[in-house]
């Protein structure tokens, strides 16, 4: 394989959750007057908290937008938390890799008992050298510094890593943070936003994207 390290997000990327928190971010709007659409949401899925908040409801301020995302969070916990389910083939992936001599991080905007849950769904700790999470830092994606810092941790270049994610905010970090960048179709972004933001290789899901990743013709368009 071309690269020495592997960067992944965590929610819609190795546990299915987007449903669940487009879901509870549109009813904590609701309960502040703000009516938005599902659709209109899942546009900025993966984007930073607050970024997605001035472009969906623009008359909250600063405070109103930090009370928001306090009332997702504890409606997301309490209510849809347990319905996240780990994507299939996630450990077998991670296995994988790790044989092949990678070395693999988070790179995720969860925190608390969130990040601990996925983690206990996942079950892949003795596999991962390094994780960056939302304790670590304030901004979220696209901002690039949560793939930095994975970085890092990993003591790797940029250019020797790939991140893994499902947005096409994820691309965008890893990018401006001088890395490479897969996408999948778990987060219902379509092929085309995922390419356009930058990803090397888009696939349907974690099993196939390792066949894109160790295939003769990736290392090749990789290479160039």
């Amino acid at each position: 394989m071309r690269f020495a390290g592997y960067i992944f997000d965590v929610g819609g990327t190795l546990v299915d959750s987007v449903p669940q928190n487009l879901l509870s971010l549109q009813e904590a709007l609701a309960q502040f007057d703000c009516i938005v659409p599902y659709e209109l949401l899942q546009l900025y899925s993966g984007l930073d908290g607050d970024q997605t908040l001035q472009l969906v409801a623009p008359d909250l301020d600063g405070e109103g937008r930090k009370r928001v995302l306090q009332a997702q969070g504890k409606l997301y916990e309490a209510k849809y938390l347990g319905s996240v389910k780990a994507f299939n083939g996630v450990r077998d992936v991670f296995q994988a890799l790790a044989e092949a001599g990678g070395r693999i991080a988070l790179a995720t905007d969860c925190k608390g008992p969130e990040l601990k849950h996925y983690r206990s769904l996942l079950d892949v700790d003795d596999l991962i050298h390094s994780m960056a999470c939302g304790d670590d830092v304030e901004h979220g994606k696209p901002d690039p510094r949560l793939v930095g810092l994975a970085l890092r941790k990993l003591n790797i270049r940029a250019d020797q890593a790939i991140t893994i994610g499902d947005t096409p905010y994820d691309a965008e970090a890893s990018l401006s943070a001088g890395a490479s960048a897969a996408g999948l179709l778990t987060g219902g972004f379509a092929r085309e936003a995922l390419r356009e933001a930058g990803c090397l290789v888009v696939a349907r899901d974690l099993q196939e994207l390792l066949e894109d990743l160790v295939s003769e013709r990736f290392r090749l368009s990789a290479a160039g």
